[in-house]
């Protein structure tokens, strides 16, 4: 009988995490702040222009995420950047579970320190209700992408999205993850 994968960091969650943060918050076990899913997404607008960026993009991002993203399209046409509805202009992923537990345990112990100068992420990144987003400048903190075969460099974000009600409290869980923020 082989035994179900469980991730590391989830283990931790349940394990250690969520009974500190009952106590420290003082709530029942349901209403402990918890991590449902984390979003990256890359809007690539050469892509109007040159269709191998975001090709190169969505590769990029599949690496990154070890999940296959999703290609967006324009909502609407807007005339002073060439664009038309439906244009595809960028691509993102949705990791939930122990892919997404996975992937924060990654971004928090191998990616983030490799930035150069790292002095943690912005702790003001919170949008009022419980979620942050984090902008990465380079993808080259990730260790999946090969710098060679890279032509142009690319930015992307990722945001974690917590059940948590207000920023106190997702910011609490967050460092708890060992997030290392700067204030």
């Amino acid at each position: 009988m082989t035994e179900k994968y469980k991730s590391r960091l989830r283990e931790q969650y349940e394990s250690e995490i969520k009974p500190a943060l009952q106590k420290e918050l003082g709530c029942n076990a349901m209403a402990v702040p918890k991590i449902e899913k984390i979003i990256l997404n890359m809007g690539v607008g050469e892509a109007i222009a040159n269709k191998k960026i975001l090709e190169d993009a969505h590769k990029e991002l599949t690496a990154i995420a070890g999940q296959k993203p999703v290609i967006n399209k324009a909502k609407k046409s807007i005339a002073t950047f060439k664009l038309r509805e439906d244009m595809p202009i960028g691509t993102s992923v949705t990791l939930r579970k122990d892919a997404m537990y996975d992937f924060l345990d990654h971004l928090i112990n191998i990616a983030l320190p490799r930035v150069k100068d790292f002095k943690g992420v912005s702790g003001k990144s919170f949008d009022g209700r419980g979620n942050y987003t984090i902008g990465i400048k380079e993808f080259f903190i990730f260790p999946e992408i090969d710098f060679n075969k890279v032509e142009k460099p690319k930015g992307f974000n990722i945001t974690i999205v917590t059940t948590a009600t207000n920023d106190q409290d997702a910011k609490l869980l967050l460092k708890k993850f060992n997030m290392p923020f700067n204030s």
